[in-house]
């Protein structure tokens, strides 16, 4: 890693509501974006399928699923230009145009504008509307250029979050900083999954929802820092360093990077002590009970 030329990482978390058009969330995208680097963002990051505003619900499919666009439309690329005039990062969410059906992704752009990569929701809320989408195929890590220096970072969004297995992969690929774009109630529970994440992998993660004017949503947008434990105190630490209310806005959470990356040299969480021979079952596509639930997508 490179030494840090400031620091703190400073993360943006747009926690705004979208508009009615996909224009209109390209404008208030782009002035939201230049807001965040006036508070001297590193990384700004949106809410889930921004592109628009996640409105896949109570909707005829044919209807939303034109509303798609590619990860090379104007609209995206309108975002990899802003990126490389504020020289900051920017996690853009859409409603990818894709082959035989949209998913529901991440791009992320370096703050010179270069695309570092493009992630697809992997577990797709396959339960409700999202069963027309597409879904992810894999977990990506890059290496993001920063005031900072280079910081690995990687991503999941929303329903991702619920299994263990999506936030592990990540940091056995190296992130130490998870963005998870996200639409849905915040409440104790998710939260709490978003807070073992962070414990267990001894990663940041820093979450991004939309505010409670959009419906079944209520803002508490959230930054985990991953650093649970102090060498100076004899207890553990809250690693919530940031929990946004409800209302629109930007938010900002700063991210020591020395002390986390001296947390992850010499506690005991993330790859220390794994058995991975011991975890077959987890990856054994035969098994098909116990199940709650049946209706699920193999």
């Amino acid at each position: 890693m490179n030494q840090t030329v400031k620091r703190n990482l400073r993360i943006a978390l747009l926690q705004i509501s979208p508009a009615k058009t996909l224009s209109e969330n390209l404008e208030k995208g782009i002035k939201y974006c230049e807001k965040a680097k006036e508070h001297g963002a590193d990384i700004a990051l949106f809410p889930e399928m921004w592109s628009n505003g996640y409105n896949i619900y109570n909707r005829p499919v044919h209807e939303w699923k034109a509303e798609a666009v590619s990860v090379d439309s104007d609209f995206v690329n309108a975002f990899a230009r802003l990126a490389k005039k504020l020289t900051m990062a920017i996690g853009i969410t859409l409603l990818e145009k894709y082959e035989n059906a949209p998913r529901n992704s991440l791009v992320l752009f370096d703050r010179m504008g270069k695309q570092k990569f493009v992630y697809a929701k992997v577990h797709t809320c396959d339960f409700g509307a999202e069963r027309d989408l597409t879904p992810g195929e894999d977990f990506f890590v890059a290496m993001l250029d920063t005031s900072c220096g280079e910081v690995a970072v990687g991503a999941m969004i929303c329903y991702d979050r619920e299994f263990p297995e999506s936030a592990r992969i990540l940091m056995l690929k190296g992130a130490e900083l998870i963005l998870v774009p996200n639409a849905c109630p915040m409440e104790i529970n998710r939260l709490s999954q978003l807070r073992a994440r962070a414990y267990e992998n001894m990663t940041a993660i820093a979450t991004c929802n939309y505010p409670e004017t959009v419906p079944d949503c209520n803002g508490g947008s959230s930054v985990f820092d991953g650093v649970a434990y102090l060498p100076e105190s004899n207890g553990s630490r809250d690693m919530c360093i940031l929990q946004a209310n409800g209302q629109e806005g930007i938010y900002i959470a700063e991210i020591d990077l020395a002390q986390l990356r001296n947390y992850r040299k010499n506690e005991v969480h993330g790859n220390a002590y794994r058995h991975p021979k011991k975890y077959g079952l987890l990856t054994d596509t035969k098994i098909k009970e116990p199940f709650i639930r049946s209706d699920y997508r193999e």
